[in-house]
């Protein structure tokens, strides 16, 4: 079951500097939720705070709270490598690891997660190469390089890796920006699928992937120079991009600053 997640007063730091300030927003179970605004405020910081990937950057640390459903990811007894596998994330550029095989890359984080069985591990594999719409493409190479696909099979073959071990959120931050305009479509259209199973929030800088793949929009900007990234608002995406509460947001979706 995809679930909810519930951020109150969020802060996040490198060191002594603020990156972003006292955020707060929910997301809704099974939709997608696009993170947008100027470079440098913020968004894939945030982002990273969701899946407590912010504190593995030296210096980096949090306040605040990230409620899962009912559980605070930032809890003292919380396992962040539990948080990483419940919250699953695909990055800017497609990273399969290199050394490994197709079937290895999908493979890799059932086997950390004790699964042995061949049976099971092949099922799951298919599973989720279908899952990124992928199996047709890459089912009788299964064990070629996953680095010798396309960039745009290369990062469907990273979703793979990343919903094989089922988590309930699935973070992307930028997934198309190094994709070219087919790639890019295929991904978006695969976002529209996966939300049926997953939560999924998406940094973006293109601000029609955020009109067409999103259910909700948050606008990020910067109080001014060297200030931290605020959350400016969030709505429907419809509402965002036809009829936005703030200016500065419609300032920015129309072209006029960013």
């Amino acid at each position: 079951m995809a679930k909810r997640i519930d951020v109150s007063g969020l802060s996040a730091f490198y060191g002594n500097h603020r990156a972003i300030d006292d955020i707060s927003m929910t997301v809704e179970p099974r939709s997608v939720t696009a993170f947008i605004g100027p470079s440098g405020c913020g968004k894939s910081t945030f982002l990273r705070t969701l899946n407590r990937m912010h504190e593995v950057t030296p210096g980096g640390r949090v306040e605040g709270k990230v409620m899962l459903d009912d559980e605070n990811l930032y809890g003292s007894s919380v396992d962040p490598v539990t948080v990483r596998r419940t919250v699953g994330m695909v990055f800017q550029r497609p990273n399969p690891f290199p050394t490994m095989s197709i079937y290895d890359n999908v493979a890799a984080g059932l086997k950390l997660n004790g699964v042995r069985k061949k049976g099971e591990l092949d099922a799951i594999v298919e599973k989720s190469l279908k899952g990124a719409n992928l199996w047709n493409e890459v089912k009788d190479r299964l064990n070629k390089p996953g680095s010798g696909l396309s960039g745009g099979q290369q990062q469907r073959l990273c979703i793979a890796r990343a919903i094989a071990v089922e988590p309930q959120v699935l973070l992307m931050d930028e997934p198309c920006s190094a994709l070219d305009p087919i790639s890019t479509l295929a991904i978006e259209d695969l976002i529209g699928e996966l939300k049926t199973r997953f939560t999924i929030v998406i940094v973006t800088h293109n601000m029609q992937q955020a009109a067409r793949v999103s259910d909700r929009t948050a606008f990020f900007n910067l109080a001014g120079v060297g200030q931290p990234g605020k959350l400016i608002e969030i709505d429907d995406t419809e509402r965002i991009f036809s009829n936005p509460s703030v200016q500065a947001t419609e300032d920015y979706i129309s072209g006029r600053f960013g």
